[in-house]
């Protein structure tokens, strides 16, 4: 059933020079930025001190986040664990203070502010540690973006997979270059909702080539910016009430989920939209770069043999 109905082909490829442009300077200022600025790397990659400590109440998450930062500690992570009053503390690394001197120092100012409170676990993140899930996290976007180049050129042409991995690697350098420029904390959330928009996006890219697809055998006599505009409006319908509602989600976490889920909830929201516009704007105007033909996704027909005037 499509809730949404449109009786004329969108021309989406009449604007693929826009498009274009749009995608070129949003993928070299992230790539700027990235270069000049860097990431905020979180705890989880630079190593540091992971403290649990446990309250006889509802634990006052900003009181906390406020005791911290007058010790000189504002970047700190501060989230529930498990229940209410039950608090994790993530602490970066201090120059000049060793792991059990940071951990006696917090809990001090924390029993100042309350004394009920209560350490229950203290563990230390090496710098090496953190190095070696950065290089994990690269070693997992590169095999998932080797698989989609696979996967796409098997199931449709060489052509479909380029177009597809480069729109989905277009998603992942501007959500990382959104995080270098406002120095946005990327932590191991982060790169989950990374590569969760690679598989969203690729989904939708693949909906739009199958459809590309059935348009070139279906309409025989129709260019081929005419078979791409079809299939993308056909799709609409889909695009809109699947992004729509995976959308509303994703803000609800964004506004309601807490700090703990903000970052994951950003990172989506801004692959999402990405995503949307990338499969249809970047990845068919590849193809029709790389151009794309009737003949890559169909096979001849093969013509009798003829033996003496007589077909065999």
């Amino acid at each position: 059933m499509e809730i949404f109905r449109f009786n004329r082909d969108i021309p989406f490829m009449r604007w693929r020079r826009a498009g274009a442009v749009i995608s070129i300077v949003t993928f070299v200022l992230s790539v700027f930025f990235i270069a000049t600025k860097g990431l905020n790397l979180g705890v989880d990659f630079t190593g540091g001190t992971v403290l649990e400590v446990g309250y006889s109440q509802t634990a006052d998450l900003t009181k906390i986040r406020n005791v911290l930062a007058d010790l000189g500690m504002p970047d700190a992570s501060v989230q529930n664990f498990g229940t209410s009053r039950e608090v994790l503390i993530r602490l970066p690394i201090k120059p000049g203070f060793s792991s059990a001197q940071l951990s006696e120092t917090v809990l001090s100012a924390l029993k100042q502010s309350d004394s009920s409170v209560e350490i229950r676990r203290v563990e230390f993140v090496g710098p090496q540690v953190g190095h070696e899930l950065l290089e994990n996290g690269a070693l997992a976007l590169l095999f998932v973006s080797l698989g989609i180049v696979a996967y796409l050129a098997m199931r449709f042409e060489w052509k479909f997979g380029l177009a597809g991995i480069i729109a989905n690697l277009h998603d992942v350098i501007i959500i990382v270059g959104c995080f270098a420029f406002f120095q946005w904390e990327f932590s191991l959330t982060v790169l989950a909702a990374i590569l969760a928009i690679l598989g969203y996006s690729v989904n939708e890219s693949v909906v739009i080539f199958d459809r590309i697809r059935e348009n070139f055998r279906k309409m025989r006599r129709a260019t081929v910016t005419q078979v791409i505009d079809n299939a993308i409006t056909q799709t609409m319908s889909r695009t809109i009430i699947t992004h729509g509602s995976t959308q509303m989600v994703v803000i609800a976490m964004l506004l309601f989920g807490g700090e703990v889920l903000y970052y994951f909830a950003l990172a989506l929201t801004i692959g999402i939209l990405f995503g949307i516009y990338s499969s249809i704007m970047v990845g068919s105007s590849i193809i029709m770069l790389l151009g794309v033909k009737r003949e890559d996704l169909m096979q001849p027909e093969k013509k009798p043999l003829e033996n003496d005037g007589a077909v065999v």
